[in-house]
């Protein structure tokens, strides 16, 4: 075997051998997103195939099929790293939005209501759960039916609450809420828009504005 016939034989060992790395790279990601270990078994395969082709034709003026170009892994990796460092520089915007919301409702009959909270958790409960606590107001009503419809505010819409005014504002916030910075019993701190933080705008909810109009 000449040393020519050697070096051919020993890429295209090399490539069965990236191969055999880069499919085992791909499964062990199982579909994440810019896997590092996968980008570096590809670049190595890549790399393999272009050696092996390049010996193939210089030896016998014959090609692969595959149409490659070498990949320096490392001014790729510099470039990547600069372009990602650029754009986080120039974004002039927040990563993090803030969606928060105010509903207000008017109770015409506590009873009405407490009962419908009643109605809801008992519907909710399994028949393994024990009974809880008795509901003693509207505030404990209005949250028991919050989380008998899973904290959708859709399950408010019972004839048992009149809605109000309500908005919708939308924030870009420097930092996402971390709920272990307040306290449970702290109902404004974790609503208050920072100063770093900006509003974008709001969407105001009157819900009879258009039938006071038609008066």
């Amino acid at each position: 075997m000449t040393d020519q016939h050697a070096q051919i034989q020993a890429a295209m060992d090399a490539v069965i051998d990236a191969m055999k790395a880069h499919l085992a790279a791909v499964q062990a990601a199982d579909g994440k997103v810019d896997d590092d270990n996968v980008w570096t078994a590809y670049v190595a395969l890549n790399n393999a195939s272009y050696a092996y082709d390049d010996l193939l034709l210089d030896a016998y003026g014959e090609v692969t099929p595959w149409d490659v170009d070498r990949i320096d892994p490392d001014s790729l990796d510099q470039a990547v790293s600069a372009m990602t460092e650029l754009a986080e520089a120039t974004d002039p915007h927040s990563h993090v939005v803030s969606v928060r919301q105010r509903r207000d409702y008017r109770v015409p009959s506590v009873s009405a209501l407490i009962k419908a909270a009643e109605a809801a958790r008992k519907e909710s409960l399994n028949e393994d759960e024990g009974a809880e606590e008795p509901v003693e107001s509207v505030g404990e009503a209005v949250l028991e039916l919050l989380q008998s419809g899973d904290g959708s505010l859709a399950a408010l819409d019972v004839p048992e609450l009149e809605p109000l005014d309500g908005l919708v504002a939308v924030v870009e916030a420097e930092t996402p809420l971390d709920l272990g910075d307040y306290d449970e019993t702290d109902g404004a701190g974790p609503f208050g828009v920072a100063a770093v933080d900006r509003l974008v705008g709001r969407l105001d909810e009157q819900p009879y504005a258009d039938l006071d109009d038609e008066g």
